[in-house]
């Protein structure tokens, strides 16, 4: 059965381009097209689409706006499509918070980039939301406690590190997490697939809603205790370990499982650099992209939780990692906080 698709956009070369795009592959089908989230509103009563594609600057009302009603009124999986500017950065931040379940970049009016590489992302981003949990996360949503931090449990043990990776639906995941971490807990590093120039501003976004302190890494950036340090788009990102202080390495190298920055890559480096003092999360995500290198840190004597089919947007990072017995226990996104903090706590009576 193909994925019935609403392409939702002002501009009429963009609407053709995506879908001519979204159709190639004969698994996607675009039931309608709108210009103006008015039109868009109307055409998804009447064709019930599986997904929605969205701009963000659109006549008659802003397509944040259109976005925040439809999840409050109609949740559905929406995949935005933005420009890939600091300000698009920052809107688009907005709508993942809204409960937009991703984004592409919108391709220039020459279509620099290549409008092949763009299709291939736009499908397989629909077909990721295709199968995302939206309406079960409204509906936690609407009963979700309030988030409050774990209890500091006094100094955590000397080179102790929390590793996170995460893919699609990683914005409120990572966020959930973060929010529930006292600031006296070890460095944590995290991996989020996202591109260049979205990296620093989901850094500053997340710097603003959590306690702790969060930047996009350096290279040579050491870490430090109550501190996250996101992996930059664009650029892969390991550890080391030089006269007794871990610190962050940026480097380009090459796609890792599809992805730059991998998860896999920071996981591995991980299980290398910190072994048995380090705890691991991996959240949602389409994929398979951290499951072996969190198998690694598990291996080295890292405590790992995966989190869990019900409260994962795309269960699948998650999956694939629970699958291969990467994981010592999955739970819920509201809990992964407190099972790191006992993880890190637990090699400090063992040591």
């Amino acid at each position: 059965m193909s994925i019935r698709v609403l392409v939702v956009d002002d501009s009429a070369l963009i609407r053709n381009v995506l879908s001519s795009a979204l159709v190639k592959d004969g698994d996607i089908e675009v039931v309608g097209t709108a210009e103006d989230p008015i039109v868009a509103r109307q055409k998804i009563k009447e064709l019930n689409p599986d997904v929605v594609t969205l701009d963000i600057e659109m006549p008659n009302m802003n397509g944040l706006e259109f976005l925040s009603k439809l999840m409050r009124l109609r949740p559905i999986p929406v995949v935005m499509v933005s420009t890939l500017t600091h300000k698009g950065a920052s809107e688009t931040m907005l709508a993942l918070e809204l409960g937009a379940v991703d984004f592409v970049g919108k391709p220039g009016q020459d279509f620099a980039g290549g409008i092949e590489s763009f299709g291939d992302e736009v499908r397989t981003k629909v077909r990721a939301a295709a199968q995302s949990d939206v309406r079960g996360r409204a509906m936690r949503a609407s009963v979700a406690t309030a988030e409050t931090p774990v209890l500091n449990a006094g100094p955590v043990p000397a080179g102790a590190l929390i590793a996170i990776g995460a893919s699609t639906g990683g914005v409120d995941a990572i966020r959930n997490v973060l929010s529930r971490l006292p600031m006296n807990c070890p460095p944590i590093v995290v991996t989020q697939h996202m591109p260049a120039n979205f990296t620093s501003r989901f850094a500053e976004r997340l710097n603003q809603q959590v306690a702790l302190n969060v930047v996009e890494a350096s290279d040579r950036m050491v870490l430090e205790n109550g501190h996250v340090y996101i992996a930059r788009g664009g650029f892969q990102m390991r550890l080391e370990n030089t006269l007794n202080q871990l610190k962050c390495r940026i480097f380009e190298g090459e796609l890792v499982s599809g992805h730059r920055p991998s998860v896999d890559v920071l996981f591995t480096s991980v299980a290398k650099v910190v072994g048995d003092k380090a705890v691991g999360a991996i959240l949602t995500g389409m994929g398979k992209d951290g499951a072996q290198g969190l198998k690694k840190m598990k291996q080295s004597g890292a405590y790992t939780v995966g989190q869990n089919k019900d409260s994962a947007l795309v269960y699948g990072m998650p999956r694939v990692a629970a699958e291969i017995g990467a994981v010592v226990e999955e739970a819920a996104v509201e809990d992964i906080a407190a099972k790191l903090m006992a993880g890190v706590m637990k090699q400090k009576s063992a040591a």
